[in-house]
């Protein structure tokens, strides 16, 4: 599963994360960050990645315009970035079967216990 980082979450998880989601980049690596929502979105679209994200837009823009892409919205907070890259390695099961889900737009990944 390839994932476009967006430009909330750390440049660093594209290598702290390269041997879980091989391929995966963030908006940085691709010259999308100085554009709007639109742009970003069509990116991943067009490019077979599913975007993560703290932000709640791109879920409420999943709701509109549907997928893909895919849409993997963090509700963990502000945390340091070892605390994310732990919680996409917990949940990478679980994102692997959304991943698949044929019908899934959004995936609201929280915390763990």
């Amino acid at each position: 599963m390839k994932l476009l980082f967006d430009a909330n979450l750390s440049p660093r998880l594209t290598v702290l994360l390269r041997d879980v989601f091989p391929g995966s980049t963030q908006v940085f690596d691709v010259g999308q960050l100085a554009l709007d929502d639109l742009a970003v979105w069509n990116h991943p679209r067009d490019n077979g990645f599913a975007i993560v994200s703290k932000d709640s837009d791109f879920h409420r823009m999943s709701f509109v315009l549907g997928a893909p892409p895919k849409v993997i919205w963090l509700r963990i907070g502000n945390c340091a970035t070892a605390v994310v890259e732990r919680v996409l390695w917990v949940r990478k099961p679980e994102m692997e079967l959304f991943r698949d889900a044929k019908d899934a737009a959004f995936l609201i990944v929280d915390p763990p216990p």
